[in-house]
């Protein structure tokens, strides 16, 4: 396996092609936007340059690793020829099944196609191909060049040996794969978009602030981020989704998002994505500061 297909260049895209490309892989970036792939391209050189200042890699690995990656604007051209691709587009169902519809089509019969979905079934997404067992999710973690964890998800068709040939890439990438069923939200956002969501709801009732709740997590169950912030990391526009996905999938009143994280959205306010969330973030700072909105 050698031609990696990554298809979508924003936080997850360029991240994934970023850590293909590290490990030796050639990698095609796809996105319908030239000014998008010039920016994850910037993005990837500025991660990398982070990386040589760091020490863990030099001059040479950086540049090897930008050799590595070809960018598109056309499906067509960017997968033809892919062993694997990685789609990591927007969090939308629609666009996904679409997307491996035209992929089932355009790769070649043996390719592996993989989605980096948080949490749109991989079965339903594995339906519209020409063959289902060869489709899996991939869930990586966010920022994927640091991040050891693989969400690898078993679709109810994908076979044996596309679920261990993914499972060994990910060693490979020196990431740590956890192997799990199609549900869902699967296990990462099953168990976190509830606790996020809850966070966001004691927010919402006055129980305590926003400083107050993330304290607690980080300094009372160790957690190096508190669910806030972690929800401004991820983009609220995303837990939504999530938490719609996680609604709809079992029916049950408590993966119901909470009204004010529903308001942020429709708003705008999507966390560190739009500037503003739970905090406002500066460009240029690194100060953590409460937004207006939540400061009493």
């Amino acid at each position: 396996m050698k031609n990696i297909t990554v298809i979508g260049s924003g936080t997850m895209g360029n991240g994934i092609a970023h850590t293909f490309a590290q490990y030796g892989f050639k990698v095609s970036l796809v996105d319908i936007s030239e000014d998008a792939l010039k920016k994850a391209l910037q993005t990837i050189a500025n991660n990398l340059d982070r990386q040589v200042n760091k020490g863990t890699i030099d001059e040479a690995a950086k540049s090897a690793t930008l050799a590595n990656i070809t960018t598109h604007t056309d499906l067509e051209t960017g997968a033809a020829s892919a062993d694997l691709v990685v789609e990591a587009a927007t969090e939308n169902r629609e666009i996904k099944l679409k997307l491996f519809k035209d992929l089932s089509s355009i790769c070649k019969s043996e390719a592996i196609l993989a989605s980096n979905t948080s949490s749109i079934s991989i079965t339903q997404i594995a339906a519209v191909t020409k063959d289902p067992s060869r489709v899996i999710g991939m869930h990586f973690m966010n920022p994927v060049p640091v991040m050891k964890l693989v969400e690898v998800i078993r679709g109810y068709a994908t076979s044996d040996e596309v679920t261990n040939t993914i499972m060994e890439l990910s060693r490979q990438l020196g990431k740590a794969p956890v192997e799990v069923n199609d549900y869902p939200g699967f296990v990462a956002n099953r168990i976190l978009m509830p606790m996020i969501n809850e966070a966001v709801h004691t927010l919402f009732e006055g129980v305590a602030g926003v400083h107050e709740i993330d304290t607690v997590m980080k300094l009372g169950m160790a957690h190096p981020m508190g669910p806030l912030q972690l929800a401004d990391f991820i983009g609220l526009d995303v837990c939504l989704a999530v938490l719609r996905v996680l609604y709809d999938g079992f029916g049950n009143q408590k993966y119901a998002p909470c009204p004010l994280l529903v308001n942020m959205v429709t708003a705008g306010h999507w966390g560190v994505k739009s500037g503003s969330g739970f905090y406002k973030y500066t460009q240029g700072s690194k100060d953590i500061l409460v937004a207006d909105k939540f400061r009493h």
